[in-house]
């Protein structure tokens, strides 16, 4: 397969993650937004804008932070590369360019989406309401996915999409993790009810509630959001299960470009395969989430000088 095309595939799957990535984030920021406490409120509205790391471009664009103003940063504006928008777009630019390694059925899925989405921006965010649109753009990712995985040859074109989903959903389950966790761990002023939706908006933004529910018993616990997000073997958006899907794509991929990434990987996949909650704990979360944070940056680092800009 030629670089070129092995990279657009690759980043079309990445940007198809982060548009439904932010979409998640954006429906829980919304709903905790809309609870009577404004110092809660006001943490949520910034968690999505520190967690991309887009809090100064924000400022340059608005004035203060507001639901209205957050919603249309993320969803509709094209200035911001890390809109819905933007990342759809960009996703379709890619899978264009390479229609002929795609299914039919994936690429009118990706297709579709984007006229679709450029119709509903026209028509506005109210025009059927947030929940409604962020549900739509949520519902366009998995179908897209199932298209891609029920349709597709299993080939290396699969294999550099599947490695471009789990690189951005490992990459965003770090973020959002250490985000969260940090903004609980600084709130002053607890409060048992906030707390607890804010354990659960933590939850749904990585699609874990009901995995976690059905996990545990009790109440909700650092200890135990942090085992299941981070070592669970189980959960499709945990840390564990990310890198070892990683892992097992390198391995696939045939030949000896990608051995340092492969050697990251292998790493990074011992350390959470073998590793213990009780150890995170006193270690220190965050410190070990931006370590993780870092291992997987690097990761792709590699993969990108390995399979495009060395080949």
């Amino acid at each position: 397969m030629l670089s070129r095309t092995a990279s657009n595939i690759y980043w079309m799957a990445r940007s198809l993650e982060r548009a439904e990535n932010i979409t998640r984030l954006l429906d829980v920021t919304h709903n905790m937004a809309l609870m009577p406490n404004s110092k809660g409120g006001q943490q949520e509205l910034l968690a999505p804008l520190t967690i991309t790391g887009r809090l100064d471009q924000f400022r340059e664009r608005h004035q203060q932070v507001s639901a209205e103003a957050l919603l249309d940063f993320f969803l509709f504006d094209e200035q911001n590369d890390g809109s819905i928008f933007s990342c759809i777009q960009q996703a379709r630019a890619n899978a264009h360019s390479v229609r002929d390694r795609l299914s039919s059925e994936a690429w009118e899925s990706i297709n579709a989406t984007w006229l679709e989405l450029r119709h509903r921006r026209q028509r506005g965010i109210h025009h059927e309401g947030v929940k409604g649109l962020l549900d739509w753009i949520k519902q366009r990712s998995h179908e897209f996915r199932g298209a891609a995985y029920g349709t597709m040859l299993h080939n290396l074109a699969f294999h550099f999409m599947r490695l471009g989903t789990f690189i951005e959903r490992a990459d965003n389950t770090a973020r959002i993790l250490s985000a969260k966790l940090e903004a609980m761990a600084n709130q002053h002023d607890s409060n048992q009810a906030i707390d607890f939706y804010q354990w659960n908006s933590l939850l749904q933004s990585l699609g874990a509630y009901e995995a976690y529910h059905y996990s545990y018993t009790g109440g909700l616990s650092v200890r135990n959001v942090t085992e299941l997000l981070i070592l669970s073997a189980e959960l499709p958006r945990s840390l564990r299960y990310c890198v070892g899907s990683i892992m097992q794509l390198l391995v696939v991929i045939n030949g000896d470009q990608g051995l340092a990434a492969k050697r990251l990987c292998a790493e990074l996949q011992a350390r959470l395969e073998y590793g213990e909650v009780d150890f995170i704990l006193e270690f220190g979360l965050h410190k070990y989430l931006k370590d993780l944070l870092r291992r997987i940056h690097t990761i792709g680092d590699e993969i990108h000088l390995s399979y495009w800009e060395g080949a």
